[in-house]
């Protein structure tokens, strides 16, 4: 798999055979980073459930200037920190963790972006897009994939944002919405 843009574009990731292991397809990447636009410097991202890396990846090689990768399986965890020491990507940080724990016990209003893609089958999403909503600053993003359009609760403050299809993958970008201050001029 390669990353489509920044500063590693045409890059390589390996991705290992594991179930349930899908990395988000080339055409899904750039269709999230279209809707984010192609920079995010200075942006702080967590991509939970990290798998192959390749949004986290993304993220870093778009400026991010921090990245956080979450990712439960240790053989997995070997693999992205040979990436991240490959590509010499400093400012990316991989985590061997629970994700929704992780998310649960993490500070409040830490993240620019937080990117989800739970495995379809453990029916996370909802769970998912509740813990990360906290973890977001005002106008921070939350991005969901799952294998069907989302139709659980969405948390407050969350507000649609973008959403689309790639093949069988749905994905949904969500921002904190930020309350306007009517006596503002």
């Amino acid at each position: 798999m390669r990353i489509v843009g920044g500063q590693w574009k045409r890059s390589l990731l390996p991705v290992a055979d594991k179930p349930g292991l899908r990395p988000t397809p080339d055409r899904l990447r750039e269709t999230l980073f279209n809707w984010l636009g192609q920079d995010l410097d200075g942006w702080r991202v967590l991509d939970a459930f990290a798998g192959s890396g390749a949004l986290g990846f993304e993220a870093a090689s778009r400026g991010a200037a921090e990245v956080t990768l979450l990712e439960q399986d240790a053989d997995l965890v070997r693999s992205l920190n040979a990436s991240r020491e490959r590509l010499k990507a400093s400012t990316l940080r991989v985590q061997r963790a629970d994700a929704l724990a992780w998310m649960k016990g993490a500070p409040a209003a830490s993240f620019e972006l937080v990117l989800l893609d739970p495995p379809f089958a453990a029916g996370l999403g909802e769970r998912a897009l509740a813990a990360a909503a906290r973890l977001l600053v005002p106008s921070g993003l939350v991005y969901l994939e799952a294998g069907e359009a989302y139709s659980g609760a969405v948390p407050t403050p969350l507000q649609p944002w973008r959403s689309g299809r790639v093949g069988a993958v749905h994905a949904a970008l969500w921002q904190h919405a930020t309350p306007t201050d009517e006596s503002a001029p």
